[in-house]
């Protein structure tokens, strides 16, 4: 297939990368990389995943990480349109899924605002792999009916102070929380007070699929302590909620239910 197929020249694609193991991307992820003429990629894109670009092709670090911006978001939107203005086929790799806190809706505007095609390639988000590599379902019938995603972006422990965290627990919630190190004691003491138990499972899971990857099953009650085992550069997400407790609790669980039953 022609490359000019794949992308336009002229065009911009948002690519998302996965949570990083080269073998979770899209084949349609893998086909733009190896179509792109310049590829502008976040921090936390991995040479794995990079060595999939061809030798010809620009690659631009845009280096964004959890308070260490190396090019602003303005900075970066504008890189985008002046790279698609000169003809070149443009991806902006972007790590797990593009629109899932990745600020894809502040690019793509800035594209169409100057009249640049801009499409979306979508990408596994951390949640989902953290979720597989750990063996637990995101949802659980009777148990986890729903799946809340939030961030708490904000440096220190207020970020926690962003969400009504009662709201979000309410009706058997499976509770992802992206960029939430750093604001861990203060979510813990929310739940807490907002009615959720002490032993409510939590799993946190850092460099999710990559070789690196760290998988820590735990209480809701110890959340601060377990994610000073983590280190601050690790990309980190927390799983909150009955579905993911440890796969042998899940079932040790579900056989004294069968048991009281009977």
């Amino acid at each position: 297939m022609q490359r000019s197929e794949i992308i336009a020249p002229g065009t911009v694609w948002l690519v998302g990368a996965g949570p990083g193991d080269p073998d979770l991307l899209t084949r349609k992820a893998e086909r733009l990389l190896a179509a792109a003429d310049i590829v502008f990629h976040d921090a936390l894109v991995g040479p794995g995943i990079l060595s999939l670009v061809r030798e010809d092709c620009e690659r631009v670090s845009v280096g964004k990480r959890s308070g260490r911006h190396s090019k602003s978001q303005e900075s970066i939107n504008a890189l985008l349109v002046a790279a698609a203005r000169s003809g070149k086929r443009v991806v902006r790799l972007k790590g797990g899924d593009p629109s899932i806190f990745g600020r894809s809706a502040e690019e793509i505007d800035h594209c169409r605002q100057h009249g640049i095609a801009v499409h979306i390639c979508p990408g596994i988000t951390a949640a989902s792999a953290g979720a597989a590599s750990g063996l637990v379902s995101l949802t659980l019938r009777g148990q986890a009916r729903k799946l809340v995603s939030v961030t708490a972006h904000s440096c220190g422990d207020d970020a926690a102070a962003e969400h009504d965290w009662a709201a979000l627990m309410q009706g058997g919630t499976t509770l992802a929380i992206y960029m939430g190190r750093a604001a861990a004691g203060r979510i813990a003491r929310e739940l807490l007070a907002s009615g959720c138990g002490a032993d409510m499972p939590v799993m946190l899971v850092a460099n999710a699929s990559l070789p690196n990857e760290r998988i820590i099953y735990g209480r809701l009650d110890a959340l601060a302590f377990l994610v000073r085992t983590i280190g601050n550069d690790d990309p980190t997400v927390l799983l909150i909620g009955a579905a993911v407790a440890r796969p042998r609790e899940r079932s040790d669980k579900k056989e004294r239910v069968q048991l009281s039953l009977e």
